[in-house]
């Protein structure tokens, strides 16, 4: 499946956009896309149980969460649930959506996610995690191969342990967040903990790519980590807040950053204007607005807005550039 699939075309080490609720929506994606594509997208991470359970509103405001553009490509669906039934289902439904491969949360923190049974909860449970990736590769058949993100461990590290049992189910990658879950992200990543996983899955045999995921503030460091743990590629998250041109590996310029800032605020408003509230938006404000003189007002300003004709009217008065 590796060899067939996009994960077998990559080049390494290769570099990747984490999942993250509220940030990497279809509107973000598509701005990234445009400006500094990685070499694989993820979405949000969506809940199987609602794609399958959910009424018909429910269900068409997830897959609005799901939707996507060939720029996009390599692109990835996430997915979390407890239930092997449900991600069956949900994994033939990715597999017709199009997408290039699956991802199983298996680390979000998130209570009401792990009171559900999935997310980060599954490390606790490696038989029921195993099975849940058996039922995605049944769902998605030969055409979908099946990726997991997860964590060092729940209360502690329990890698040495964790780890095999995945990779036992030969998915096509492991991404592993190189804290626990009760580290949260309290502490700095233990990115000689992803060297270690490395050398785990080599002494396994398996064929599993190793994805090193924490901390990484941009492309070099993204680099030098892939060197030093000789992971087969880094996945990149919180760094992309305000810079949707990270993976391009140049600055940009205030002009340019107020302008990507417009155009992001109006794909928002256009794509999820109907079903996110506008103060989701909002949350990229701070993010795209600083280092420069009147930064803290003109945010300020912007935090005052409801719609991109007031944000685009705002950011291009004159004032600041």
């Amino acid at each position: 499946m590796i060899e067939s699939s996009f994960w077998g075309k990559l080049s390494k080490p290769f570099f990747a956009l984490a999942p993250m609720a509220d940030v990497t929506d279809v509107a973000f994606r598509r701005i990234i896309a445009k400006y500094g594509k990685p070499d694989i997208l993820w979405t949000e991470f969506v809940s199987a149980d609602g794609l399958i359970l959910a009424d018909a509103p429910g269900r068409a405001r997830l897959l609005s969460d799901l939707g996507f553009t060939e720029a996009e490509r390599p692109i990835v669906a996430q997915l979390f649930t407890a239930c092997p039934e449900i991600m069956e289902q949900a994994a033939a439904l990715i597999l017709k959506l199009g997408f290039d491969g699956l991802d199983i949360n298996m680390g979000c923190p998130d209570r009401q996610v792990e009171k559900q049974g999935s997310g980060a909860a599954l490390i606790k449970d490696p038989r029921r995690a195993r099975e849940i990736i058996r039922a995605a590769r049944l769902g998605g058949g030969s055409k979908l191969p099946i990726s997991v993100k997860t964590r060092l461990g729940y209360n502690r590290d329990e890698l040495e342990t964790w780890l095999p049992e995945l990779l036992a189910e030969e998915p096509s990658a492991v991404t592993i967040h190189a804290r626990t879950r009760k580290e949260m992200s309290k502490v700095p990543a233990h990115w000689e903990r992803i060297a270690r996983a490395v050398a785990i899955r080599d002494a396994s045999g398996s064929r599993s790519l190793i994805i090193g995921n924490g901390d990484v503030s941009d492309l070099a460091e993204a680099k030098r980590r892939a060197v030093e743990t000789q992971a087969d590629g880094i996945m990149l998250g919180r760094a992309i807040f305000g810079r949707p041109w990270l993976f391009a590996g140049r600055d940009f310029s205030l002009r340019e950053r107020l302008e990507i800032l417009a155009e992001h605020t109006a794909l928002f408003e256009k794509l999820l204007g109907e079903t996110k509230s506008f103060a989701v938006m909002k949350k990229h404000f701070k993010s795209y607005l600083s280092g420069f003189p009147g930064a803290g007002d003109l945010r300020a300003r912007l935090m005052e807005t409801n719609s991109a004709a007031e944000v685009k009217r705002l950011t291009f008065s004159g004032k600041v550039c």
